[in-house]
């Protein structure tokens, strides 16, 4: 893992869809869920083994947990929740894998000259542009007077190293896509189990108090966008740095022990963006107090 970078790096483009790295690996992980996903639901039985054991015993505490949450909304809420945890494990686990970061191709750019004066030049400062070209200073060298013009920097190349897969959490444009995806879901089901008109009680009131409060809860559904993806995010690219890190000084034994911690804060970090999906999508779709579910 030598490199790090917070945007996701281009390696081609479909028309007007750029393909980065990330979205390459996002495309890896959905094939792999689907493909087990139907290895282990294919031939089900009473007493469960190989791959349907272990989707059970992953499946199995999420289930209690979202039916002693969600109750009578459990058979809703847990399909999507469930698939949040699987595709964000996947996602932060895969980043671990010898490769990616390392395994790639150098793109080389022009970079275009750059107007410097001499004065930089001598001062260390090749790289700052004259504020108007065709000016002219005066400095006195030496004794003398010496008409110092801007010069234009050589026309130079520069490579950059660019990796075919990437962790995907370690980019903000996905974990972003994540926490609306997660979001929007979550006001989609509050109008299915609350109505048209719940939903907006929710927010607008005749009551001053209560409105006030809905409008406090309007803004907050703007901080859970930001608070489910900058978690997520900081969380998966800090340890990438730390791994990069790490491994440039001792390559071999040294970055073990941060391996597993990764492994943990992978199963950790998806656990808490599910789990808070979750919560919001219980407390978005109850009704007001006094109401009676069914």
């Amino acid at each position: 893992m030598e490199h790090i970078s917070l945007a996701a790096e281009k390696i081609g483009q479909v028309g007007f869809l750029p393909i980065t790295n990330t979205l390459i690996v996002s495309w890896i992980i959905v094939i792999v869920l689907a493909v087990l996903g139907y290895m282990a639901g294919k031939n089900v039985h009473m007493v469960p083994s190989g791959l349907q054991n272990l989707f059970e015993s992953i499946l199995e505490p999420l289930w209690d947990m979202t039916r002693e949450m969600a109750h009578a909304r459990a058979r809703t809420f847990f399909p999507i929740i469930a698939t949040f945890f699987l595709y964000i494990l996947l996602a932060n686990w895969f980043g671990l894998f010898p490769g990616f970061g390392t395994i790639g191709f150098w793109e080389t750019k022009k970079v275009e000259p750059k107007a410097i004066s001499q004065e930089q030049l001598a001062t260390g400062q090749p790289g700052a542009e004259s504020k108007e070209a065709g000016t002219s200073a005066q400095q006195n060298l030496a004794g003398s007077a010496v008409t110092q013009t801007s010069i234009a920097e050589a026309p130079h190349t520069e490579r950059t190293f660019v990796p075919f897969f990437r962790s995907l959490n370690a980019d903000l444009n996905m974990t972003l896509g994540l926490a609306l995806a997660s979001v929007v879901i979550t006001h989609i089901l509050a109008l299915r189990f609350l109505g048209f008109w719940g939903y907006i009680s929710k927010w607008i009131s005749l009551n001053p108090i209560m409105l006030f409060v809905g409008l406090l809860e309007l803004v907050s559904e703007g901080t859970k966008v930001l608070s489910l993806s900058l978690r997520l995010f900081g969380n998966i690219f800090a340890g990438e740095v730390v791994l990069s890190t790490i491994s440039n000084l001792l390559a071999f034994i040294a970055p073990l022990p941060f391996y597993f911690l990764e492994i943990i804060v992978g199963v950790v970090q998806a656990a808490v963006f599910m789990l808070l999906t979750l919560v919001f999508m219980t407390l978005l779709s109850e009704k007001h107090v006094g109401a009676e579910e069914h």
